[in-house]
């Protein structure tokens, strides 16, 4: 395998300030099933039935930690060699499953049937599958279908595909009402609280969030409705609510000091609000932010960062690292590259750095150990053999899972980044 150095002979993608390292080679990531484990929690009241196999059903009781004798919110309807077979007529076994499950579930009000690898590989139409069952449930149960196939896609458009499968039900606004701010990506109920409060304060009303805490409350769409993006792996969302009239607010993300006041900022300025109110509104939390990152500097100034494609937060995250904590950036990988949801964040990377897009894990793993990192941020399949190679790595997964937007959550997260070396000090000792 011949070495590259990073960001050699890069193949340049639309116009950009910076260069970007397009890779399409071997990759590793989770597939999107995994992020039922965070959605699951969010809708309080839905169901998310993955149509697939034994080895689907063990990823995301592993991944979710659920303990056997408890009653998530998810199940598998498994496949097997019958199915497989044609000995069993799949729709059939299909429906007696969501028969027997919202008869022992009576609280279920929103079911989402999730395709897996090998339902796609099968060709199990869960589009059609929904809307047999939906008229049969309906309005008792609204029934959805997303794909959290791991074969084209990563672990975080998971909730991409389910919040895309939302915006078709989603009720249409009078011309003079409808949430006129809609907040989009799966927040923890803290987190999202911190949000509504700080809009409320800045005069802004009528906020609405996508996905909301409830099958039942689905924000309106209007004619007037602006979104802000509080994830960045949202593309396919952020087009279908574009499709129904709704307008993107360019914006960073809302991560660390800087990145929420930014965020909260764009949202302000379109709705004019007072410059002196905006300060004055967000100044508080900004600066218990900017306190509580400060105490994880020491840790993290000056240390060579390196990240591995996984989750698609790499390239905000590596921001936050940079200009809140004086990390020194080599590499930001990330599966893909929304230049116009990320154009904010990209503008405020420094020059020089590389960024990729996609992966080869075999010549990202070779610029890697030629560059020496101080960190790698990377997913559990890399970590624990970069690990036992006595490289200090970061699990990314652990930032999805994690509160890490807002004022409030700027010091968890930044000790995110600080535990690995706090803990290798420790061992040394």
């Amino acid at each position: 395998m011949n070495r590259i150095s990073p960001c050699a002979t890069p193949q340049m993608s639309a116009p950009l300030t910076k260069p970007i390292l397009r890779e399409r080679g071997q990759h590793e990531v989770f597939c999107g099933l995994t992020g039922i484990v965070w959605m699951h929690r969010k809708i309080q009241d839905a169901f998310f039935l993955v149509v697939g196999s034994r080895t689907c059903a063990h990823l995301i009781q592993s991944a979710a930690g659920v303990m056997i004798f408890s009653e998530p919110r998810f199940g598998t309807a498994i496949i097997d060699e019958r199915d497989l077979a044609g000995l069993a007529d799949m729709n059939e076994e299909l429906d007696r499953v969501v028969d027997r499950l919202l008869v022992r579930r009576p609280d279920i009000k929103m079911l989402f049937l999730v395709g897996s690898c090998p339902s796609e590989v099968i060709k199990l139409d869960l589009s059609k599958a929904a809307e047999r069952l939906s008229k049969r449930f309906m309005p008792d149960v609204r029934i959805l279908h997303y794909s959290g196939s791991g074969i084209e896609t990563t672990f975080t458009q998971g909730e991409d595909a389910c919040l895309a499968a939302l915006v078709p039900e989603m009720p249409n606004a009078p011309s003079e009402s409808g949430s006129d701010l809609l907040v989009v990506g799966a927040l923890a109920d803290v987190v999202e609280d911190q949000f509504r409060r700080l809009f409320s304060d800045l005069g802004i009303s009528n906020v609405g969030f996508l996905p909301a805490r409830r099958a039942g409350d689905l924000p309106a769409i209007g004619p007037n409705t602006k979104f802000l993006l509080a994830q960045p792996f949202l593309a396919a969302t952020a087009k279908a609510l574009e499709d129904r009239g709704a307008v993107h607010i360019p914006a960073p993300f809302p991560l660390g000091a800087e990145g929420t006041t930014l965020w909260l900022k764009a949202a302000a300025d379109l709705w004019s609000v007072d410059e002196k109110l905006f300060r004055d509104i967000t100044a508080k939390g900004r600066d218990r932010a900017a306190i509580a990152v400060d105490r994880h500097r020491q840790q993290l100034a000056g240390k060579r960062l390196f990240f591995f494609p996984d989750s698609q937060l790499e390239p905000p995250l590596a921001r936050f690292l940079s200009r809140e904590l004086g990390a020194e950036l080599i590499e930001i990988g990330t599966p893909f590259l929304h230049q116009a949801h990320l154009a904010e964040e990209l503008s405020m990377l420094p020059d020089g750095v590389c960024l990729s897009e996609g992966q080869d894990v075999e010549r990202q793993l070779d610029r890697c150990a030629d560059a020496n990192p101080d960190l790698v941020i990377c997913g559990l399949g890399l970590a624990n053999p970069l690990e036992a190679a006595g490289v200090l790595t970061k699990w990314s997964i652990e930032l999805v899972f994690t509160p890490i937007q807002g004022f409030e959550q700027a010091g968890d997260l930044a000790e995110l980044f600080a535990r690995p070396f706090i803990r290798r000090d420790r061992l040394e000792v």
